[in-house]
């Protein structure tokens, strides 16, 4: 897949996790988006080699949720 298509995904899988990060703690866009961009999913979701980008929004959300309920991203 080329770099194009993948960029593409990422920012669709983004723009979900912002909204939903939003939905249920009810921050900011803004907060949200600091949140998520300083995750240890966000960083795996940049390296294209892990394939995350591949998996539905609500899958990587969840692993989101994790890393914050455990302080560290537990699984992937």
């Amino acid at each position: 897949m080329d770099n194009f298509k993948i960029t593409f995904l990422k920012e669709f899988l983004i723009a979900d996790i912002i909204a939903f990060i939003v939905k249920d703690t009810g921050v900011s866009a803004g907060d949200a988006m600091e949140r998520f961009y300083n995750s240890q999913v966000f960083e795996r979701l940049e390296d294209a080699g892990t394939g995350l980008y591949r998996e539905s929004s609500a899958y990587v959300y969840e692993l989101y949720k994790d890393e914050c309920k455990h302080g560290r991203l537990v699984h992937m």
